[in-house]
C-alpha cells in the first residue's frame, strides 16, 4: 500500500467548504472516507461528490463534544472497515474582535468546545487504530494568530493555541511509532470558490485556499511519518 490508496480517513466537520474538499482529494486519491459533520445535509452534498467519481465514502452525523457517542462511532469503523489510517480534525469556529477588557468569556466556553474539546474527544478515540497503522496522520488546521495573539482575538488565540499544544502531546505519544504522525498546518485563515465569486476584484492575498490545504493534507502521505511527526505547516501566502 502506498500514498493513500485504500487507507481510511476519517474527516470530521466534513460538511464545510474545507471539509468538503479534504473528502474529494483523498477519495480522489484512493482513501475509504468516513465523513462525519453535525448537518446532515451537508454530508450528503459530500456523498454525492465522492460517489459521482467512484469513490468509496460512508458518513455519520456525531456528536462530537459527546465522549460515548465519539467513542462508539470510533469502534464502528474499525469494526467494518479494519483500520483507521487518518483523522482530519476540521471541527472549528470562530468569535472574536472585540477588546480584551470587553470580552465575553462565554465566547471562549464556545470556542474551546469547538476547537479543542471536540479534538481530544476524536484523538483519543481514533489514537489506538491509528498508532497501529503502518502509514497513519492526525491532522489539524490551526492559525497564525495562536502564534501572536492580538488583545482582540485572545479568545480564538487561546483556543487555537491549547489545540496546537493538545496536538504536540498527541506527537509525544507516538514518539517510537514509526507509521503515525500529528501534523498541524498553519493558516491565517480561509478563501473559497464561493468567497472568489462574490468578491472577482479580491486577491485575498493573506489567505490560503482550500484546494491548497487539501492537496498539503493529501501530500502528507507521500512523506516519512517520523519527519511529519510534531510538525506545524506554515501554509500562509
Amino acid at each position: 500500500m502506498s500514498g493513500l490508496d485504500g487507507r481510511v480517513v476519517v474527516v470530521t466537520g466534513a460538511g464545510g467548504a474545507l471539509g468538503q474538499a479534504v473528502c474529494v482529494a483523498v477519495a480522489n486519491a484512493g482513501a475509504k472516507v468516513e465523513a462525519c459533520d453535525v448537518h446532515p445535509d451537508r454530508l450528503a452534498q459530500v456523498t454525492e461528490r465522492i460517489r459521482g467519481a467512484g469513490g468509496d465514502v460512508a458518513t455519520a452525523s456525531v456528536d462530537l463534544l459527546d465522549e460515548i457517542a465519539t467513542n462508539g462511532w470510533a469502534a464502528e469503523i474499525l469494526s467494518r472497515r479494519g483500520r483507521v489510517d487518518g483523522l482530519v480534525h476540521l471541527v472549528g469556529g470562530w468569535r472574536g474582535g472585540t477588546p480584551l477588557p470587553e470580552v465575553d468569556l462565554a465566547d471562549w466556553d464556545w470556542l474551546q468546545q469547538r476547537l479543542v474539546r471536540s479534538l481530544q474527544l476524536t484523538s483519543r478515540a481514533f489514537h489506538a487504530p491509528m498508532a497501529a497503522s503502518d502509514d497513519a496522520r492526525l491532522v489539524m488546521v490551526s492559525a497564525a494568530g495562536a502564534s501572536k495573539p492580538t488583545s482582540k482575538n485572545a479568545c480564538y488565540a487561546a483556543a487555537k493555541a491549547a489545540a496546537e499544544a493538545w496536538m504536540q502531546a498527541v506527537a509525544h505519544s507516538w514518539q517510537d511509532a514509526q507509521g503515525a504522525a500529528a501534523v498541524t498546518l498553519v493558516i491565517n485563515g480561509l478563501v473559497t470558490p464561493a468567497m472568489r465569486a462574490d468578491k472577482p476584484a479580491a486577491t485575498f492575498a493573506t489567505l490560503t485556499d482550500i484546494a491548497v490545504v487539501a492537496r498539503e493534507i493529501v501530500d502528507l502521505w507521500s512523506r516519512p511519518a517520523p519527519e511529519l511527526n510534531g510538525e506545524r505547516l506554515w501554509l500562509t501566502p
